[in-house]
């Protein structure tokens, strides 16, 4: 099983609103309004999605003067990728094999 917080990192990604709202949020932080502006989305809905990815560790929240503004938190997305990266060693010996053995036949 995976563990809690990855899961829910899972979870929070699956849906493309909140992946979306990832994408707004990676180079700066900003509002609601502004990401609701940049994304289509309403504020309500927004307001929502940043919640789910806020308690999946994923987005983490700041106020700046009355600012409340939105960032991709890296630390929540180290699991996410850490999972994912356990997929590449084994795909990559094979592909390695596999070329060595296509080129073995080649030289023929």
């Amino acid at each position: 099983d995976l563990a809690p917080d990855l899961d829910q990192a899972l979870r929070a990604l699956a849906d493309a609103n909140r992946r979306t709202i990832l994408t707004v949020v990676r180079s700066r932080p900003l509002s609601v309004g502004q990401i609701a502006q940049e994304t289509g989305l309403s504020q309500k809905t927004t307001s929502h999605h940043l919640r789910v990815l806020r308690s999946a560790a994923l987005v983490s929240d700041t106020w700046t003067g009355t600012s409340h503004l939105f960032a991709v938190n890296t630390d929540g997305l180290a699991a996410v990728r850490a999972y994912l990266d356990e997929f590449w060693p084994g795909k990559l010996t094979a592909l390695k094999a596999a070329v060595e053995s296509r080129k073995g036949k080649q030289d023929d």
